[in-house]
C-alpha cells in the first residue's frame, strides 16, 4: 500500500468557536493557541474536509492515521453537527472510526472509537473508569 504523509492529517485546531458557542467545559481549553495557529488550522481543515469527505468516482478505502481534533471534526461533519461540536468528540488512542461517503446519501458514521482490535488490557482510553469502553 502506498503511504503518504500529509499535514492535513496533523494535529491542529480545526475551528475556534466564539465564546458564546464554546461549551462551558471547554472554556480555556484552546487558550494556548496563537492567532496564526488558529488561522493555519482553519485553512488545513478546509483542505482536509475537501480531501477526506469527497465522493469518489469508484469504490475506495483510505486509512487516515491522525489525531483527536481531526477525527472530532470529521465525525461532526458527517453528523451535520454545528462547527463547535468537534470539541468533546473524543477517542481513545488506536480507536478506529469509519466514515462512509456515498453519492446521493448523507455521510454515515459506520463505527466510532472501535477498540475491539486491541487486547483488552490495551483498551484503556484515558477516561475515568466509569467511562471506560
Amino acid at each position: 500500500m502506498p503511504v503518504e504523509q500529509s499535514p492535513l492529517a496533523g494535529d491542529y485546531v480545526p475551528y475556534l468557536p466564539p465564546d458564546d458557542e464554546l461549551p462551558a467545559f471547554a472554556k480555556g481549553f484552546l487558550d494556548g493557541y496563537s492567532p496564526a495557529e488558529i488561522a493555519e488550522g482553519a485553512a488545513l481543515i478546509e483542505a482536509a474536509q475537501a480531501r477526506y469527505t469527497a465522493i469518489a468516482e469508484t469504490d475506495t478505502h483510505e486509512l487516515v492515521v491522525t489525531h483527536n481534533f481531526l477525527i472530532g471534526w470529521l465525525v461532526r461533519h458527517a453528523l451535520d453537527a454545528p462547527p463547535a461540536r468537534w470539541i468533546g468528540i473524543n477517542q481513545a488512542n488506536c480507536g478506529i472510526t469509519v466514515l462512509l461517503y456515498r453519492a446521493g446519501r448523507p455521510p454515515s458514521l459506520v463505527s466510532f472509537n472501535d477498540l475491539a482490535h486491541l487486547p483488552e488490557r490495551l483498551r484503556w482510553n484515558g477516561f475515568p473508569p466509569a467511562l471506560h469502553v
